[in-house]
């Protein structure tokens, strides 16, 4: 299982994500450039240049012609995956934290942060056709967020929800065609870092610094499993071949240089999905893992780290041939 170490960035990783079918990893980071990488043998197709701040989300739309980024020099970008170049700048009011295609790719979601006076707010605009009129065009829906911030995003089934993961633990459902919140749970008690769905939509996973991590159903937000662990977990992602959940975590980038890479706090851990037991660990990072993500088949993951290196691992074969007795 010898892994992929993937040296580009120049500070920490923010977020990683694979495309559809996995032949693409994107990563992001604080240096302000994006990454986009071959997932098979880890040469860099190249970068993604013009923001002026750390870029903390990205996301790829369905066909993996479009990709959106957010970043702390407070504003969105779109840009043309092929070429580098970068479709529409929409100018902010302040940091974009999160930022998501819906399953169609016809709109996109992104969140701002609140600070400078400015409250935190959810925008949803319309990506079939962009360009740089999408900077001065008004989003489809605007939803202000009163209570604790937007930390992570994901859409609903079907297009027609948005559940947002808060500062405070909670986590809601938005109705799209309302424009308000239908449903919101606060199972975890501290911020939401990371919420990836499952492959067929129906549940998904929430990474808090809570120390858990947990399973909701999609649809009614009911806390299914727990996965518990002795520190905070930043990111989590859930197989989409096998009933297994990868947790990806450590201590605040502040406490790092107080524990030694053996200490065992920076491995990237894999629970049984229905079990909720812990069953492996995979070492590599010299700091947090900030982001983690399945290849859509199943057989080899990514872990983006504090270190600022992307680390690739393929399974080996006894992965899929264990069984839980």
């Amino acid at each position: 299982m010898k892994p992929l170490v993937l040296q580009g960035h120049e500070r920490s990783i923010t977020q990683i994500k694979y495309n559809r079918e996995g032949d693409l990893l994107f990563s992001c980071s604080k240096d302000q450039k994006p990454n986009v990488w071959f997932s098979l043998n880890g040469e860099r197709l190249g970068t993604y240049n013009g923001h002026q701040g750390a870029v903390w989300c990205i996301d790829c739309d369905w066909t993996s012609t479009k990709l959106m980024t957010g970043s702390g020099d407070m504003s969105t970008r779109l840009w043309n995956v092929e070429r580098g170049t970068t479709i529409a700048t929409i100018p902010c009011k302040s940091s974009v934290r999160t930022c998501n295609f819906s399953y169609s790719g016809n709109q996109a979601a992104y969140s701002t942060d609140k600070a400078m006076g400015h409250s935190c707010e959810l925008f949803i605009i319309d990506v079939r056709n962009p360009d740089e009129g999408l900077a001065n065009a008004s989003a489809i829906l605007r939803i202000p967020i009163s209570g604790s911030k937007i930390t992570s995003m994901l859409w609903g089934s079907m297009d027609e929800t948005i559940i947002t993961g808060h500062e405070d633990g909670q986590i809601t459902v938005w109705d799209l065609r309302m424009g308000k919140e239908v449903n919101s749970v606060n199972d975890h008690t501290m911020v939401i870092n990371d919420m990836q769905m499952s492959k067929d939509g129906t549940m998904f996973v929430s990474a808090s610094k809570d120390t858990t991590a947990k399973l909701f159903d999609s649809e009614s937000l009911m806390c299914l499993k727990t996965y518990k662990t002795e520190r905070h977990v930043n990111s989590a992602s859930i197989s989409p071949i096998l009933d297994h959940v990868a947790l990806g975590g450590g201590q605040d980038a502040m406490e790092v240089t107080t524990t030694s890479a053996r200490a065992g706090k920076f491995d990237a851990r894999f629970f049984y999905l229905i079990y909720e037991e812990e069953f492996a660990r995979v070492k590599g990072h010299f700091g947090p893992i900030n982001s983690l993500a399945f290849h859509p088949d199943g057989k080899s993951f990514a872990t983006g780290g504090e270190d600022g290196f992307v680390r690739v691992q393929v399974f080996d074969s006894s992965y899929f041939d264990y069984s839980f007795d």
